[in-house]
């Protein structure tokens, strides 16, 4: 069985594979590791419609992993800005700085995975594509489609251990890197989370999932824990035409970014309420927004200065705030001042 369901999918994945900026056509010579690399780490809990002009925004500025080392760590978070999950962009720094020390990318999962931000998925998944290794590339797609073709009753995350071993069962030895892209592919147009269209399926004989009636309830997820709403303030500070922008410290929630300053909210507890500098503040509204732990309302206050705040910063010319490379939550804080 294993077999032909990975013959099958190849076959399947040869004509239908999608055509996306980072990836080698079917059959042809592996894709740079650093493009692999570089779009994997950008794919992380963001979609490929997203990631797309921030690849060739980033390939287009630092087109090898050389220049991507050579490049100032803020250069880098600013281009990221509007991406999310900012740790990442530091350890693209970090880790392209240790593959250029190293004279290229090491090519085994194992020494992969040393590399600053590389886990276990990004890591199998550079072996596998750019080197042709095999390895066992569990992606949220993969779990879909695993869990529905062996109808996995066990709830994730509790499930990932048995996903991997069936994932690990169906992994070919050949071809390993287009059989990862075929599962992703496979999940992302034919088997997605709602609706999956079993009958354009080249798996679907196979599938578990479909002949118990109902692979759509697959894979089985423990219930939601409601998320905290923490409540902080973000202040616009203004004096002439430019704007107080502080920079966050470099380690911790949007670490190394420009932002607006704040009261020290966080995932922890509420902001203090203490503003960085002497009103009179005036109240702009509130932005929301989500992150991956707990919820945010950040109320936005305003005031002109006369003189410097008391945290460092910089007077950013509001004429060029979209240079500034300000996080998705205080470019809304900013949207909402300047309107």
């Amino acid at each position: 069985m294993a077999a032909s369901i990975s013959d099958t999918l190849l076959a399947w994945y040869d004509t239908h594979a999608r055509d996306l900026p980072w990836r080698a056509r079917p059959g042809a010579p592996p894709t740079d590791p650093y493009r692999v690399w570089l779009s994997e780490v950008m794919l992380q809990q963001t979609t490929v419609a997203a990631v797309k002009p921030y690849f060739q925004a980033f390939t287009e500025r630092w087109p090898t992993v050389r220049d991507l080392a050579a490049a100032p760590e803020e250069d880098v978070m600013a281009a990221w800005a509007g991406l999310g999950y900012y740790s990442r962009a530091r350890n693209l720094v970090k880790a392209s700085r240790a593959v250029a020390a190293m004279g290229g990318f090491p090519s085994s999962e194992t020494e992969l995975r040393d590399l600053p931000g590389l886990g276990a998925y990004t890591a199998a998944a550079v072996a596998a594509i750019a080197f042709g290794k095999r390895a066992v590339v569990v992606d949220a797609n993969v779990e879909r489609v695993v869990s529905r073709l062996f109808a996995i009753e066990e709830p994730l995350p509790s499930s990932r251990k048995i996903i991997r071993e069936r994932t690990d069962e169906i992994t070919p030895e050949n071809r390993a890197g287009d059989f990862a892209q075929a599962m992703m592919d496979l999940g992302a147009t034919i088997c997605t989370s709602r609706d999956p269209k079993c009958l354009l399926c080249p798996l679907s004989a196979s599938c578990e999932g479909r002949k118990n009636g109902d692979p759509a309830r697959y894979p089985v997820k423990a219930p939601k824990k409601a998320k905290p709403v923490r409540k902080g303030q973000a202040y616009w500070i203004t004096r002439e035409d430019h704007v107080w922008l502080v920079r966050r410290v470099g380690t911790g929630m949007l670490g190394g970014m420009r932002a607006l300053p704040d009261d020290g909210w966080s995932a922890k507890g509420d902001g203090h309420k203490n503003a960085p500098t002497a009103g009179p503040w005036r109240d702009l509204g509130l932005v929301r927004h989500t992150f991956t732990h707990f919820a945010l309302e950040l109320a936005v206050c305003e005031t002109q200065a006369t003189s410097d705040p008391l945290d460092e910063g910089e007077w950013w010319p509001l004429d060029r705030l979209d240079e500034a490379g300000l996080p998705t939550l205080f470019a809304k804080a900013a949207r909402l001042a300047l309107a």
